[in-house]
């Protein structure tokens, strides 16, 4: 008998474990059937939204209620990323090929929108940015002719193409995905790392905004269409790079891995998250805890990325924090929801 119910306790233990974690997301009114690919997390109160038919939302007060600020006569437009940097301060990048790939500012909140750069060459697709600060960024286009356009800006108004000569060729093919704008990553006052797919996946790296460059293989899944998705970095030696196969999103294997090196090498996760994953965040002040999120669901790591564990179901593109506590995750048909904290360890 004892035999009988210690066995009956290590199922009923597995079986627990093993049931989904209570939702860890708390849906939001949108108010709009938009696409959202872009999110920025201001503060605790302001948040910035980003996606199809040209949309800007922004919220004041928590999320509990979104504003339409958007780019007017946009409509046509697919803002895949954005960056705020406070309540009237934002750059939003639309994703497409030729003219449809465009970064705009805001200085007053969304009421007025100026043009700073529309892509020229028909052949180039802008990807995601990235920022030091308000002044300093970073953008990316896929290949072309084995060569990655890199945009930067010095002082947040105009944006100048980087010497090509100074990047790793890029192969027959490669690019990077549109899928959340974090494909592009910076971090401190130089170092910048952007990520790809489509042959190989590869992590290319920058210690001096742009300068000098090296490239390395991940471990992740390569060839299309898979790749690396997502990469960020807690601080200039802890990152974490996560993709898959966007048109298989259950498929778990090598869909994550870490870097404890600035990006030099990269290790497999040793338990991925529950599938592909588009976009991946450090909580910041919290201790090495990072959130992944992707079409079938989202997962979270508390140690750097090695381990993972499911957080809940729902579809989404992408995400952003504010600190440990305050972060948002959005997806399609309007979809925003405030995170509301990282579950109970499961206990015997």
């Amino acid at each position: 008998m004892r035999r009988i119910l210690s066995t009956l306790f290590i199922l009923t233990l597995l079986l627990f474990q093993r049931l989904p974690i209570q939702a860890q997301w708390k849906r939001q009114n949108s108010g709009t059937d938009a696409d959202f690919r872009g999110m920025s997390a201001v503060s605790a109160r302001v948040a910035w939204v980003s996606g199809s038919k040209g949309t800007v939302l922004r919220t004041l007060n928590g999320g509990a209620s979104w504003e339409k600020v958007g780019v007017p006569e946009a409509e046509s437009l697919d803002f895949r990323d954005i960056q705020a940097f406070n309540a009237n301060v934002a750059y939003v990048m639309s994703a497409g090929p030729g003219a449809l790939s465009r970064i705009y500012k805001t200085t007053d909140g969304g009421k007025s929108w100026r043009i700073q750069f529309r892509n020229a060459n028909a052949k180039a697709f802008y990807d995601g940015f990235a920022f030091w600060d308000s002044a300093n960024g970073i953008a990316m286009s896929d290949s072309i002719g084995g060569v990655f356009p890199l945009l930067v800006t010095g002082d947040g108004e105009a944006w100048n193409l980087l010497n090509s000569k100074r990047i790793p060729p890029a192969l027959p093919n490669e690019g990077g995905f549109a899928a959340s704008g974090t494909n592009i990553s910076v971090n401190g006052k130089n170092d910048v790392w952007f990520a790809t797919g489509g042959v190989k996946a590869r992590v290319f790296r920058s210690a001096d905004r742009g300068k000098s460059w090296n490239v390395v293989d991940s471990p992740l899944l390569g060839g299309p269409p898979r790749g690396v998705f997502s990469i960020a970095f807690q601080n200039r030696r802890n990152g974490v790079i996560v993709g898959g196969d966007y048109e298989k999103p259950t498929r778990s294997d090598k869909t994550a891995a870490y870097s404890r090196d600035g990006g030099k090498t990269w290790r497999l996760s040793a338990k991925m998250p529950s599938g592909f994953r588009s976009a991946v965040a450090y909580l910041p002040g919290a201790s090495s805890v990072w959130v992944a999120v992707g079409t079938n669901g989202s997962d979270f790591s508390r140690d750097g990325g090695e381990t993972w564990r499911s957080l809940d179901t729902g579809n989404y593109n992408a995400l952003s924090f504010y600190d440990s506590s305050v972060g948002w995750a959005v997806g399609p048909h309007g979809v925003i929801s405030r995170f509301v904290g990282l579950p109970k360890e499961v206990r015997p």
